[in-house]
C-alpha cells in the first residue's frame, strides 16, 4: 500500500505524518498521534461518535481518509479546553447531566462548539439539527439539548 505525506494542524499543533491511502482521519488521529478522545464505534458514519472539527465543521471522521486532511485544521475534543480550562459548553454539559456514560460526550461538545459559533442563539430544533447524526445509547438527548440551550443564552460561550 502507498504512503503519502501530509501536513495538518491537530489541536493547534502542526503534524507531518506518512499516512496510507487508504487510512481513516479516525486511524489517523487514534492510533498514530494517540488522540484518543475521539471515539471508534461502528466505522460506516451511522453513530457520529467519531464527529471531529474539520476547518471548523463537524465530520466523521471514519468516513473522511486522512489524506484529505492534508493542509487543514483538525479539532478534538482534547483541544477543547483552554489552558487547563473547561469551555462553557463544557461546564453546562457538567452542569446538566449530559455527560451519561460519557463515550458520545466528545461528538455531542464538538458538534455543539460548531453550532453555536455559526448561531449562537440556536431555537431548540436548530440544536437538534446540529446535533443529528449523533447517537447516544444512555438516556436520550434531553440533557443535551438543555445543555446547549443553557449556553446559548448565556452571553459566556
Amino acid at each position: 500500500m502507498s504512503k503519502h505525506k501530509i501536513s495538518l494542524r491537530v489541536n493547534r499543533q502542526r503534524y507531518e505524518v506518512e499516512v496510507k491511502a487508504n487510512q481513516t482521519l479516525l486511524r489517523l488521529l487514534r492510533e498514530d498521534l494517540n488522540l484518543t478522545g475521539t471515539k471508534c464505534a461502528c466505522e460506516r458514519g451511522d453513530c457520529g461518535n467519531c464527529t471531529i472539527l474539520l476547518d471548523g465543521n463537524p465530520i466523521k471522521s471514519c468516513l473522511v481518509l486522512a489524506v484529505e486532511a492534508d493542509g487543514r485544521e483538525v479539532t478534538t475534543i482534547e483541544g477543547v479546553a483552554k489552558e487547563g480550562h473547561l469551555t462553557p459548553i463544557q461546564q453546562a454539559f457538567i452542569k446538566h447531566g449530559a455527560l451519561q456514560c460519557g463515550f458520545c460526550t466528545p461528538a455531542f461538545i464538538l458538534a455543539a462548539e460548531a453550532l453555536l459559533k455559526r448561531n449562537p442563539n440556536p431555537t431548540e430544533e436548530e440544536i437538534k439539527e446540529g446535533i443529528g447524526g449523533i447517537l447516544c445509547r444512555c438516556t436520550g438527548y434531553r440533557q443535551i439539548i438543555d445543555a446547549i440551550l443553557d449556553i446559548s443564552k448565556s452571553s459566556e460561550k
